[in-house]
């Protein structure tokens, strides 16, 4: 006789959201990957990451919009806003044009560690964030994960840390990078309960493209990939990455709390030094490894008491 014990349909719905999310950030791990191999600067990289993206997402949108069936009485008004552009939704692309602006900047001025470090200090704003504007509150033991991961981050890359004063102005284009991602996070949540995954994804993505194309032609950066090899690193980057990285991630956000999932985010840098140990033979080290496993500790700790 076999026993079969159903979890509750929160439970599941937030189980799949988890792992929805940890293939988010696998999928954003490889984008580092594919910009290593463009032909393309970084900004410009990030146009076409966008601009192939948008066609797919309004594709996937209208597809989503004829297979879904909306739940009687369950926001179905929110779900099926008015005929028109949605504003808000652009917003929040300007806010991760900011994001990917700034990294990309940031990256010319300092070292791609401190460019990554800084970059994944999001989750401290996330958390002031929801605390000031949202008044939401926190358990010790969730914010002791948060800065577990956190520490985990420091030990996995700090020896390739460089805070000179040199790198002044990166670092500090670095950390307002964490910002506009943890803004970002937190308008992806607020708006997801009001829109489908990939419609928010669809018209924030044309509001980020917005803001980068300019951004790229007044730097003078090239946007014609020179090779067959260049073109589909690029759309590499705008499939895996943001389709299938952001796209998760956002799908994640309707079900798990913006803190949360900002925090679960640290698991990316652990993906890409795993990518880099197999791919370009990186291979960690002991400290290295030591960080990775702070960093899991610390999100399973955070996730606990979420």
């Amino acid at each position: 006789m076999t026993t079969t014990i159903a979890l509750p349909a929160a439970s599941k719905s937030s189980f799949f959201s988890f792992v929805a999310l940890l293939l988010g950030a696998a999928a954003l791990a490889l984008g580092g990957v594919f910009l290593r191999h463009s032909e393309l600067p970084p900004t410009a990289s990030a146009v076409y990451r966008v601009a192939l993206a948008i066609p797919i997402f309004f594709l996937l949108d209208m597809l989503a919009a004829r297979a879904e069936p909306m739940p009687a009485g369950v926001q179905q008004a929110a779900r099926q806003p008015a005929p028109g552009i949605p504003f808000k939704l652009i917003l929040v692309g300007f806010i991760f044009s900011g994001n990917l602006a700034l990294y990309h900047w940031s990256m010319t001025l300092t070292t791609l560690a401190n460019s990554n470090l800084l970059a994944n200090l999001a989750p401290i704003f996330v958390v002031l964030g929801s605390n000031i504007f949202l008044g939401k509150r926190f358990k010790r033991g969730f914010l002791f994960g948060m800065l577990f991961a956190l520490t985990g981050a420091f030990i996995l890359i700090g020896h390739r840390l460089d805070f000179g004063s040199n790198y002044m102005a990166g670092n500090l284009l670095g950390l307002l990078t964490a910002v506009f991602y943890g803004s970002y996070l937190l308008a992806v949540s607020l708006v997801r309960s009001n829109y489908r995954t990939m419609t928010v994804m669809a018209w924030s993505s044309v509001g980020t493209l917005i803001i980068l194309l300019p951004i790229t032609l007044l730097r003078g950066e090239s946007l014609v990939p020179h090779t067959m090899q260049g073109v589909l690193m690029l759309v590499a980057l705008a499939v895996v990455s943001h389709v299938g990285g952001q796209g998760l991630i956002a799908y994640a956000l309707a079900k798990l709390p913006a803190a949360m999932s900002s925090i679960t985010l640290l698991i990316q840098p652990v993906i890409a030094t795993v990518f880099g140990a197999y791919l370009f033979h990186e291979y960690l080290s002991a400290t290295e490894f030591v960080g990775a496993v702070i960093i899991l500790a610390g999100i399973v700790t955070a996730r606990r008491f979420s």
